[in-house]
């Protein structure tokens, strides 16, 4: 048994593939992958751009696009639905021998629409219409719009995963707008065991931005904190799941027949060279929760990770930390809006740089951002 295996049999917790590409669905790649624990896939603008650019596995169907009149941004579009059809296939009879708890990939709406709920929602409704799989979930930002939009989308019983997410206060408005969805959808007749949903709590980025504040302030005790606070704060988000879905709403909701909307925790990938190379895997195991990880990051943990239930040992610890933190005056809901604004960016600058080699491919002016097609 892998150690992938593992962590889904012996801890309740599900590892999906955090990345996307032509060739391993091609050459069985990601099919082997799942056959050794893998249990779904995520996929957002930066994957996408990096597997288009990165390889030729689009050129034949890019060039039949162009010349069947399609646009160059439609054609964007094509390829991506084509790569996930073809992953959404791969992980289908997984999803259906789980009785549809696990087996998903997802696809991100433009980054372009960040800040535009209605937009967002025209979108989401658009790719699922698409693509019209059952183990799709539709990828939308966690910004306030994106909440807002999030909402309309579980009340029209749509399967969420929604991302970016980067502070503990923005997740409580997620877990609201997830159960308040919900309850419109089912108040309306629909049935909520056709409803999943994931809510993307960024782990090592954090890290990340606090240890530069934490440097700029200098002092010993500062510096005593660093590489810290990410795994503090998803150890928080996860006990702030286990209330908000043990309490009576919640059970209302659970005896029609809802799930809960695991936390999964994204950007596992250790960027600091002095800590452990699959330190965000091992401390944040735990049941209900799905883990992301790169192809690196599964060697690694293979390798030498170390298995265990971590996401909920030593919580009064990790309040402690984020007291200490904002004793020194770093507040964590500005560190989540500044690491929400530059992930926005990175997406929307990595979709910006595939579509203009998408134009440069096919010989005509980028058309500028803005004024593409919104999906």
């Amino acid at each position: 048994m892998t150690k992938l295996e593992q962590l889904y049999t012996d801890y309740g917790q599900s590892p999906w593939l955090d990345n996307l590409t032509r060739a391993s669905l091609r050459d069985g790649t990601l099919a082997r992958m799942v056959d050794n624990g893998i249990r779904g896939v995520t996929a957002n603008p930066t994957i996408f751009a990096r597997s288009i650019s990165g390889s030729d596995d689009y050129d034949e169907q890019f060039a039949e696009l162009l010349g069947a009149g399609r646009s160059v941004d439609e054609a964007y579009w094509e390829l991506v639905i084509e790569d996930a059809s073809q992953a959404l296939a791969v992980l289908r009879p997984l999803f259906d021998a789980s009785n549809s708890a696990d087996g998903f990939v997802s696809v991100e709406v433009s980054p372009e629409l960040a800040y535009d709920a209605p937009a967002t929602v025209v979108a989401a409704r658009w790719l699922r219409q698409r693509i019209n799989q059952p183990n799709l979930l539709v990828k939308i930002p966690a910004t306030s719009e994106g909440v807002t939009a999030f909402e309309t989308l579980t009340a029209e019983g749509s399967s969420i995963n929604v991302t970016l997410l980067f502070s503990l206060s923005r997740y409580a408005q997620i877990i609201e707008a997830y159960q308040s969805g919900l309850e419109k959808f089912t108040a309306n007749g629909g049935d909520p065991t056709t409803v999943n949903s994931v809510a993307s709590f960024f782990v090592s980025r954090v890290d990340t931005e606090v240890d530069q504040r934490l440097e700029a302030i200098g002092s010993e005790e500062a510096l005593a904190l660093r590489g810290q606070a990410a795994v503090a704060q998803a150890k928080l988000a996860y006990k702030l799941f286990t209330d908000q879905f043990s309490t009576d709403r919640w059970q209302r909701l659970g005896r029609l027949g809802a799930d809960v909307q695991r936390p999964l925790w994204a950007s596992t990938s250790n960027k600091s060279p002095a800590a452990r190379d699959t330190r965000y895997v091992e401390e944040l195991i735990g049941l209900d929760t799905v883990t992301t990880l790169p192809e690196a990051t599964i060697a690694a943990f293979e390798d030498h990770g170390r298995l265990g239930r971590t996401v909920d040992a030593e919580l009064p610890q990790a309040s402690e930390l984020m007291s200490r933190l904002a004793a020194l005056g770093i507040d964590m809901d500005d560190v989540g809006h500044t690491l929400e604004e530059n992930g926005i960016a990175a997406f929307d600058a990595a979709y910006d740089d595939v579509l203009t080699g998408l134009f440069g491919l096919a010989g005509v002016a980028a058309t500028p951002p803005g004024r593409r097609i919104q999906v």
